[in-house]
């Protein structure tokens, strides 16, 4: 109970920051909506040459581009501008704010900045699963449902993890916003099924940088093309890159020399 209440306190605490500047809500909307009609403009332009793509038909890719834009918001609103935050507090020592607070360092860290207008991504992204389920025609039943937001929680967490690592990498080096930045340029990959590219990328984007956790696996879930054992496999590198991460984040704890030491 603490650690949700910490949790919405510091979502008022960023609410109230972005308010202030209400013209970034107009500004972030116009954004979003231009990526969304490029991404239904790109898939109207290849559909209107062939009628599958990489084994996924037109309605299916659409709801891969709705968990694509689902879970672009959810990395933006909070993971992101968590894990930049970490990156520049150990830089300049601001870090030791966050390890003298009686509550766990990685959670102050990980929700300490969050970016509220994000939140538009993550509701056209869902606008438009509704969408492509609708043209689908399916009726989605409990199991499925559930099944989808499970995989969407641990590629959520997959992600996290994946972030935590790469931005802990700053106990040791000086820079490493480049890297993060690499790894959101590899995930404009995951708008398009990953069975579309070839073997060597479809590995790198399962499991060098995870995007196919991210985006196709959830939308496998929803459309029913995700086997039961690529389900548990997926579970398992969740629990298994969080654990991992967590050792890596107090492994480079101890690599730290702040503004007190």
């Amino acid at each position: 109970m603490n650690y949700l209440r910490l949790i919405l306190l510091f979502f008022r605490v960023n609410l109230l920051g972005e308010l202030a500047y209400r013209s970034n809500f107009i500004i972030r909307l116009f954004q979003s909506l231009l990526e969304l009609a490029t991404s239904i403009g790109g898939l109207a332009v290849i559909f209107s040459h062939t009628t599958t793509l990489g084994g996924w038909r037109p309605d299916e890719v659409l709801a891969l581009v709705g968990v694509y834009l689902l879970m672009g918001g959810i990395i933006g609103l909070i993971i992101q501008p968590g894990m930049t935050y970490l990156t520049e507090a150990v830089r300049d020592g601001t870090l030791d704010f966050a390890l003298t607070k009686p509550e766990d360092a990685q959670l102050i860290i990980s929700m300490r900045r969050i970016e509220i207008w994000n939140m538009i991504d993550m509701a056209l992204g869902l606008a438009v699963l509704f969408l492509a389920l609708f043209r689908l025609k399916e009726v989605i039943v409990m199991a499925e449902a559930a099944m989808f937001i499970v995989m969407l929680f641990a590629g959520t967490i997959i992600v996290y993890s994946f972030w935590l690592m790469l931005a802990t990498l700053s106990f040791w080096l000086v820079r490493v916003e480049n890297i993060l930045v690499i790894f959101q340029s590899m995930y404009e990959a995951g708008r398009w099924p990953i069975s579309l590219y070839p073997s060597w990328l479809r590995f790198a984007l399962t499991f060098i940088v995870p995007v196919a956790f991210a985006t196709t696996v959830p939308a496998e879930a929803l459309t029913g093309r995700l086997s039961l054992r690529h389900a548990l496999i997926t579970l398992f590198l969740a629990v298994v890159l969080f654990l991992i991460a967590r050792m890596f984040w107090r492994v480079g704890l101890r690599r730290y020399s702040g503004t007190s030491a």
